[in-house]
């Protein structure tokens, strides 16, 4: 499981236009076939399953349009188990598609604790995609320089996005405001990140959202304004997606960027809910954020539109209101059922979640391994009180032996986002070691902190995400 096994105390995660005379011949014609279109405005209006029926069908004919559409859906998910097959399919396509190549290159850049030979696989298919004209390959090769230094120590990550960005390559600027997002710098440099996407902004439209981060954390009501009209009317033509419009709504309720405008948030993320589910979570978490822009009732409404999507998040939240207790009565079990389904669908948050519930015997008794595997999955996953909380269960001794060492490792990790508390408990166990129990205390977080490290690199940059995602609408009208 991991370093930190628990000794007890006590018992206790996706045409009918090519109709061949063989096809007839054993099929009677071509009613009913998959058809790759349908499948494509399928998954444009959020229907994934009937878009990953028709991929799948045409995929297992060797159609690679259709391997790559099944794969993209599977990322999607964030299972883990479904990029395991996202990589598969896509290496099915990648001998005859250069599109699959871009896309499995990307897979293996985000693929967690890859190893050196997938790292130059990686580089090989994003720059053979690249020559073959295939758009979103710099980012994920800047990323791949960023996140693996020492991969390739002949490349120097700013000044290859420097040469790319002389000869004039699109991409580039992205790559730009990827290192700095990365290299935690670009507070530092707002006024490139608005050069470069005031340029960008009508072929790439993730440079909405960095615009609308850039006004949000300048204050910039004005330049916000503009910006949200342009978007409004950029989606009402179509060229800029439903999801497009969500993220620039979260920015604009995201405290931690500055002044918040929840009000046009709620309006945005009401227009564009109907042809994007994701939005009706957005709505909820809105609501949940901002009480006062809506009641209980609209809050739940909200939750039950994104599970009959299957959202995930639509999961974690409702978890989450039964662990609190206090917009819905608190209800452990219904809160470990909610926290497991989105846990098992990749949401980070609800291991978090999960592991409190067990470590405060929540459920009747307290479980003290199920709440380490769940704490540290989440501690990993970047959720920054997990540490503390695993502190706090080492250092208690509730269920379990006390292990002075193990909670100084986790209070130490605690320092990277310290609170009071974290920081009097890290002071508290400084006191309590031994020399001999320090000493492997720090075996351990070195330890801890190398298994991290591949993890923390990608930071938590957007363009980390939206290299993994479709650039095109995948039509092919050789199909």
């Amino acid at each position: 499981m991991s370093l930190f096994n628990l000794p007890m105390a006590s018992p206790g995660a996706r045409p009918a236009t090519w109709c061949s005379l063989a096809i007839a011949i054993a099929l009677s014609g071509c009613a009913g076939l998959p058809d790759q279109r349908l499948a494509n405005e399928a998954l444009k209006r959020g229907d994934t399953a009937t878009a990953e029926r028709d991929y799948k069908a045409l995929a297992d004919l060797g159609y690679s349009d259709a391997q790559v559409g099944l794969a993209d859906i599977q990322v999607a998910s964030r299972d883990p188990a479904q990029l395991q097959q996202a990589e598969a399919t896509y290496r099915a396509a990648a001998s005859t598609s250069s599109r699959a190549q871009a896309r499995l290159g990307r897979l293996l850049v985000a693929k967690p604790d890859s190893t050196q030979a997938e790292r130059e696989e990686a580089e090989s298919l994003l720059k053979r995609a690249a020559a073959q004209g295939e758009s979103n390959t710099l980012i994920p090769l800047a990323m791949l320089y960023l996140q693996y230094p020492q991969s390739f120590p002949k490349v120097n990550a700013q000044q290859q996005i420097e040469q790319w960005r002389a000869a004039g390559n699109p991409e580039a600027g992205l790559a730009q405001i990827l290192l700095y997002r990365t290299q935690g710098s670009y507070d530092q440099h707002l006024d490139d990140v608005e050069r470069i996407c005031k340029t960008a902004l009508n072929s790439t439209d993730i440079c909405y959202v960095e615009l609308a981060t850039v006004y949000q954390k300048r204050n910039q009501a004005e330049q916000r304004t503009a910006l949200l009209e342009q978007l409004k009317s950029a989606y009402a033509r179509g060229s800029v997606p439903a999801s497009r419009v969500d993220s620039v709504a979260r920015v604009l309720a995201d405290r931690s960027l500055g002044q918040t405008d929840e009000k046009t948030a709620k309006d945005l993320l009401e227009q564009v809910a109907p042809a994007n589910p994701a939005s009706w979570v957005s709505l909820a978490q809105l609501l949940y954020d901002f009480p006062e822009l809506g009641d209980t009732d609209q809050l739940l409404a909200y939750i039950d539109k994104g599970r009959a999507a299957e959202q995930p998040r639509a999961e974690l939240l409702l978890g989450r209101l039964y662990y609190e207790g206090k917009t819905l009565p608190a209800d452990a079990a219904k809160a470990e059922t909610h926290l497991q389904a989105a846990a098992a669908a990749g949401e980070i948050s609800a291991h978090y979640y999960l592991g409190q519930l067990y470590r405060r015997g929540y459920l009747g008794q307290v479980e003290p391994q199920k709440a380490v595997d769940h704490l540290l999955n989440a501690a990993r996953g970047g959720q920054l009180s997990a540490d503390y909380a695993l502190a706090q269960l080492y250092s208690e001794g509730h269920g379990i032996r006390q292990n002075p060492g193990n909670a100084w490792v986790f209070a130490s990790l605690a320092q990277a986002n310290p609170s009071q508390q974290s920081t009097e408990l890290l002071q508290q166990l400084d006191q309590q070691l031994t020399p001999e129990q320090r000493s492997q205390a720090q075996r351990l977080l070195a330890q801890e902190q190398q298994a991290r490290g591949s993890m923390a690199k990608a930071g938590n940059s957007m363009m980390a995400i939206e290299a993994l995602q479709d650039d095109e609408d995948a039509e092919d009208s050789s199909l």
